[in-house]
C-alpha cells in the first residue's frame, strides 16, 4: 500500500539556503538532489524517519548486509539495440561536430525482481545506500565528494569491465577509449573543485576496483582529485556542492552543451538518478553519485543506467555496457 510521503520537496533556492545555514550552525542533515540540480530534500539528522527513508554511508572496510535464504529472481528487459542507436548516432554526430568531448547516454530498463526496493536495499552490499519509500533504491558505488575537516575530494569513476575477461585489468587500462573518457572527466572534475577549492591536484589517477554483483564481478576505473576548502566552507555548504552539480562523471564535457545534448537526445526524464545524496554530520560530509538505481513507476520497477559516449565509441560495446550496469550488488 503507497503511503504519504511526510517530507517536503524544496527548489533550488530552498536548498541551497537550508544547507548553508544547517552545515553553518553545525547541525547534522542528510541531502537529496536530482540530477539537473532543481528540487531534492534536506532533512535534519533527529528528523530521518526510518519508516519512510534509510540510508548507509560506509567506509570500505564496513559494508555490510542483510542475509535472506530467498534465491535473487532478477529478469532484465531492455530497450532494442534498434532504439538505442538513433540515440547514439546523434551524440556521435554532436561530437564529431565540435560540440562535446563526452556524453552520458543513459536509458531506462524494466526489470522483473521477487524483492521490493526495501528488501533491494537490505539486501545490497554497496557503499552507498539510500531507500525512499515506495519512491526508489540506490545501491552505489561511486562517491561524489567527501570533506573532512576542510579538504575536498572527488572521486570520479569511468571505465567497467568484466572481471572473468582474462587479463581484464590490462585490457581495461589500455583502452584507449577509455582512457580517453577518464581523462576527460577527471580534467572536468579538477576544473569544478577549482572552483571552490585551493590547490587541487590529482592524488591518485586511474587506481582499480572491485565490483560483486549479481552478475559476477566487474572491474571499474576511478581517480582521486582533491584540493582545500576556504575555512568558512561550511556556512557556504550549499553554495559550494550546487556550484559543482551536475556531477561530471554522469554528464560529461564541456558541461552545459553537454547537459543540453542529454535533455535533446535521452527522451525520459532521469529524475533522482545520477542527482547525489549524502550526509552532514556537523563536522564532515560523505555523499555519492545516485547511480545503480531502482525506481517504482506505478506497479512497474525501472532501472536506469548508461555510459559515456566519446569519438572512439562503439555502437554495440556501449549498448552492451548499458545492459551489463543493470544489476544489484547481492551475493
Amino acid at each position: 500500500m503507497t503511503v504519504n510521503f511526510p517530507y517536503t520537496l524544496l527548489n533550488r533556492n530552498q536548498l541551497i539556503s537550508d544547507m548553508n545555514r544547517l552545515a553553518g550552525n553545525s547541525q547534522s542533515f542528510l541531502f537529496i538532489l536530482d540530477f539537473k540540480a532543481e528540487y531534492g530534500y534536506v532533512i535534519e539528522g533527529q528528523n530521518i524517519d526510518n519508516d519512510y527513508i534509510r540510508t548507509n554511508i560506509f567506509d570500505d572496510d564496513k559494508v555490510t548486509k542483510q542475509s535472506c535464504s530467498n534465491t535473487l529472481i532478477w529478469e532484465v528487459f531492455p530497450i532494442s539495440k534498434t532504439v538505442y542507436q538513433p540515440k547514439f548516432e546523434f551524440i556521435k554526430s554532436e561530437i564529431h561536430k565540435g560540440n562535446s568531448f563526452l556524453v552520458n547516454l543513459t536509458q531506462p530498463t524494466r526489470i522483473e525482481t521477487n524483492l521490493s526496493l526495501e528488501e533491494i536495499y537490505n539486501r545490497s552490499q554497496a557503499k552507498y545506500k539510500l531507500w525512499l519509500r515506495d519512491k526508489f533504491v540506490v545501491i552505489s558505488p561511486e562517491s561524489f565528494v567527501k570533506i573532512t575537516d576542510g579538504t575536498i575530494a572527488s572521486y570520479p569513476m569511468k571505465g567497467t569491465i568484466d572481471a572473468s575477461i582474462p587479463n581484464s585489468e590490462q585490457l581495461i587500462l589500455a583502452d584507449a577509449k577509455e582512457c580517453a573518457e577518464h581523462a576527460t572527466i577527471v580534467d572536468l572534475i579538477r576544473n569544478d573543485l577549482s572552483m571552490v577549492a585551493d590547490r587541487v591536484e590529482v592524488k591518485r589517477y586511474r587506481y582499480i576496483e572491485k565490483l560483486t554483483t549479481n552478475k559476477g564481478e566487474l572491474l571499474q576505473v576511478s581517480s582521486e582529485i582533491i584540493g582545500n576548502l576556504p575555512t568558512d566552507y561550511a556556512q557556504n555548504l550549499g553554495s559550494i556542492l550546487f556550484s559543482i552539480l551536475p556531477a561530471g562523471s554522469i554528464s560529461g564535457a564541456p558541461k552545459p552543451k553537454t547537459l543540453q545534448l542529454i535533455e535533446a537526445c535521452e527522451g525520459y526524464e532521469r529524475g533522482f538518478y545520477t542527482g547525489v545524496f549524502g550526509y552532514f554530520d556537523g563536522r564532515n560530509l560523505n555523499s555519492a553519485v545516485m547511480i545503480r538505481f531502482v525506481e517504482q513507476q506505478g506497479n512497474k520497477l525501472i532501472f536506469k543506467s548508461g555510459g559515456g559516449i566519446t569519438s572512439k565509441s562503439d555502437l554495440q560495446s556501449e549498448y552492451d555496457e548499458l545492459i551489463q550496469k543493470v544489476y544489484v550488488p547481492i551475493y
